[in-house]
């Protein structure tokens, strides 16, 4: 197989995680959702880059999933990362999130979902991370949270409704 100098694994999911750096920028210009609009984000705690409270990080220390919803304030986008207020059981918190951090995100209103395949903490290098299997697909709608922000460690089973495309074929052998 011939060697791929374009790195097309690379820009494709550059490419997917601009969609959420897209619709998380429109969602801090207004500063609101649109419609039904909320997400389920979810992202490695220990990623470089990531900055959560210790508290948070005692309670997730793998990875943590937020919901953006009704209540959030200080939503700020760059290029590279966004940071966000949310409320945890009454208590305020700045969360720094990365892009390349996040494993997952999810529009319950509209079923649609990407996964990522993220590789965790001090392990990952570049080429590892641009390898991830990523997947792009619409999920069954499940349940919606109750209009308070939320954190889970782990995502609740989603059944995928199209199919999964794995980069590793595209990946440049060593």
């Amino acid at each position: 197989m011939a060697q791929d100098h374009i790195r097309y694994d690379i820009l494709a999911q550059d490419a997917l995680r601009s969609v959420i750096r897209k619709v998380l920028t429109e969602v801090a210009a207004t500063g609101h959702l649109p419609g039904d609009h909320h997400f389920f984000i979810t992202f490695l705690t220990g990623a470089p880059g990531v900055r959560i409270s210790q508290h948070l990080k005692s309670k997730y220390p793998e990875q943590m999933t937020i919901v953006i919803q009704h209540q959030f304030w200080d939503l700020k986008i760059t290029e590279s990362l966004f940071e966000i207020g949310l409320s945890f059981s009454d208590t305020p918190e700045k969360l720094v999130i990365p892009f390349n951090a996040i494993r997952g995100f999810y529009d319950p209103s509209v079923s649609f979902e990407l996964e990522f395949d993220v590789a965790a903490g001090e392990e990952e290098e570049e080429d590892e991370a641009a390898s991830a299997e990523i997947t792009a697909y619409p999920v069954e709608k499940t349940e919606e949270a109750d209009g308070e922000t939320v954190a889970a460690g782990e995502d609740g089973e989603k059944k995928p409704g199209g199919s999964v495309v794995s980069l590793d074929s595209f990946r440049k052998k060593n």
